[in-house]
């Protein structure tokens, strides 16, 4: 199983920047990679529980996603386990993602862990998409 983990500062106190990655309001201005929208979610990692979110590129794909999320840990931390579904909608194989917040002289840094990932490819595609995420991330909180 191949493991990701990404890492990017932002300067910001660490509380913006779990709020910006827990709560609906923020998650949908950042959520996905560039140049995608999220018409239909139901997001909140402010407390445990199911969550799911279809991605849509600018040809009209639709990507879904979905999972529990684990744990929540204010100000710290967010675990999710992460599946995406297929064309009739049957969840895949999953894995699990943890965003961590550390705070940093200049601000907080945001730790991806996206575990259990399958091969490398797979690993590799899904570093494109959080990096370019990420990307969006960071102009919604400049």
């Amino acid at each position: 199983m191949a493991d990701l983990r990404l890492e990017r500062e932002f300067n910001v106190p660490p509380d913006r920047l779990f709020q910006a990655v827990t709560q609906r309001g923020d998650l949908l201005r950042w959520w996905g990679p560039e140049g995608m929208d999220v018409p239909e979610d139901d997001m909140d990692f402010t407390k445990t529980g199911p969550w799911f979110s279809v991605m849509r590129n600018s040809e009209g794909q639709r990507y879904k996603v979905s999972g529990q999320v684990t744990h929540v840990s204010p100000s710290k931390s967010v675990g999710f386990t992460w599946a995406w579904h297929d064309d009739s909608d049957q969840r895949g194989a999953e894995s699990h993602v943890t965003f961590t917040i550390e705070e940093t002289k200049s601000g907080a840094r945001l730790v991806i862990d996206h575990r259990e990932l399958g091969d490398d490819e797979i690993s590799a595609n899904h570093e494109r998409g959080w990096s370019s995420s990420l990307n969006d991330l960071a102009k919604l909180l400049q």
